[in-house]
């Protein structure tokens, strides 16, 4: 598989993939956030590519505020990891992550980190077999604030 580093006229395609994983986005909202990403060179985007078609994709920024589990500043922060699912399963994924773990490396990181949802086994299963160890579990609240009316 051909890694293919994201330049800002790619920032279309990398949406199009991405957006087979996170749905609730646009294909515009998420070329625009990955073009704010790449520009100021604090994030990349890698694709992967096979055969002339791209079958996954990666993301990952420098991350300057407390990551879990970390001590040092920055840190690497895989933001997402894809792969159409016809290409799984063969150490494609591995490859994307290296890359963004080398990025990482070469902009002073000397750790990396990443996250996912509770319920998302397969993801859970691929960070532990990458070498990630787990830093915490939570659960994450919000409600909504009521306008204050006497001001």
């Amino acid at each position: 598989m051909e890694i293919k580093k994201v330049e800002p006229e790619d920032c279309g395609e990398a949406a199009e993939i991405a957006l087979q994983m996170w749905k609730k986005q646009t294909k515009e909202e998420l070329e625009q956030e990955f073009l704010d990403i790449i520009s100021p060179d604090e994030g990349v985007i890698y694709l992967g590519i096979e055969d002339g078609k791209t079958v996954g994709f990666a993301q990952c920024q420098l991350r300057r505020d407390y990551v879990e589990g970390t001590r040092t500043s920055p840190v690497g922060y895989l933001e997402g990891i894809f792969l159409l699912r016809a290409y799984r399963g063969k150490g494609r994924a591995e490859q994307l992550l290296r890359a963004c773990e080398d990025w990482a490396a070469k902009k002073g990181c000397r750790e990396f980190a990443s996250d996912c949802e509770l319920s998302n086994e397969a993801s859970l299963k691929f960070h532990l077999k990458s070498g990630f160890q787990e830093a915490n579990r939570i659960i994450c609240f919000t409600k909504p604030l009521q306008e204050n009316k006497g001001e």
